[in-house]
């Protein structure tokens, strides 16, 4: 091992590891298996757990009584070889669990500048894109996708098979049973969107012109009595043709579980859609 290593002699490393340049290990942290790949710089804290063909990327820095590929929890599991991806610069902090994959060759994956807080749960086969955030206690059940810059709150369990769209944000305390589109906000059991993330796409850059063909959309899908295949056409034919567009069009049509109904009084409705229309009308959204 480098020189340039610091590691615990109190730690339990696996014959075979992998590692990479200044990697550091504290006290009594466990890597079992001698499948595990740790890139440069990364921080494998006290008493976390690696196991399994698991690979951490560069920076990365897994907390104390955080538990990384260990065998899924489907029980369709038969013993196949299946794999765990974390990417770099990402915070998996305190007893958070991200289990293995079932099925042959199957990866659960986490991208780049991902923050999973302490007690959330990533099962088998899913995929969560880059700079992600989920807050503590959310929890993805088998063959999740969340796509990039998404926010998943606390206590928030999502549904096996359901996608989180890109920038969306679903609130804590959320019960998530069917697919959330880009680019938006919603929360509560049941659950109720409140239009677009409007002061998330902004953080992020995302030009005004941007942001009002976005609602425009939005409004079309959830704000009209068309059918869905309707909504999406009528997209297709009066709004810019956006890269946001064709992905939030893309994501609706590819949908699986279906979108995540509206729910809410007219009245409340009609409040939302005013707030919107007004701060798009001023540019604060």
């Amino acid at each position: 091992m480098s020189q340039s290593h610091y590691i615990h002699p109190t730690a339990i490393i696996a014959p075979g590891v992998t590692l990479g340049h200044d990697v550091y290990i504290e006290p009594y942290a466990v890597i079992n298996s001698p499948h595990v790949v740790l890139g440069d710089g990364v921080v494998i804290k006290s008493h976390a757990y690696i196991d399994g063909y698991t690979s951490i990327g560069d920076g990365t820095t897994i907390y104390p009584g955080a538990i990384v590929g260990t065998k899924t929890q489907d029980l369709k599991y038969r013993g196949e070889k299946t794999f765990v991806k974390i990417g770099k610069h990402c915070d998996i902090r305190e007893c958070v669990t991200i289990n293995s994959s079932c099925q042959e060759n199957t990866e659960v994956v986490i991208g780049d500048h991902c923050l999973i807080m302490a007690y959330c749960h990533v099962a088998h086969n899913c995929t969560v894109g880059n700079h992600v955030i989920m807050s503590n206690n959310a929890t993805l059940a088998g063959h999740v996708t969340v796509e990039d810059y998404a926010i998943v709150g606390g206590m928030t369990p999502i549904h096996q098979f359901v996608r989180i769209g890109c920038y969306a944000m679903v609130g804590g305390m959320s019960r998530v049973t069917h697919d959330i589109p880009p680019y938006s906000i919603g929360a509560g059991i049941p659950f109720k969107f409140g239009g677009l993330n409007l002061i998330g796409l902004k953080r992020h850059g995302f030009s005004l012109d941007t942001r009002r063909e976005l609602s425009k959309a939005f409004k079309l899908i959830y704000r009209s009595s068309l059918h869905i295949n309707q909504a999406l056409a009528q997209i297709e034919q009066q709004l810019k043709p956006l890269p946001e567009i064709k992905h939030f069009i893309q994501f609706c049509r590819q949908t699986r579980r279906g979108l995540m109904c509206l729910s809410g009084t007219e009245e409340e409705l009609s409040e939302l859609e005013d707030e919107e229309e007004h701060d798009v009308a001023l540019g604060k959204c």
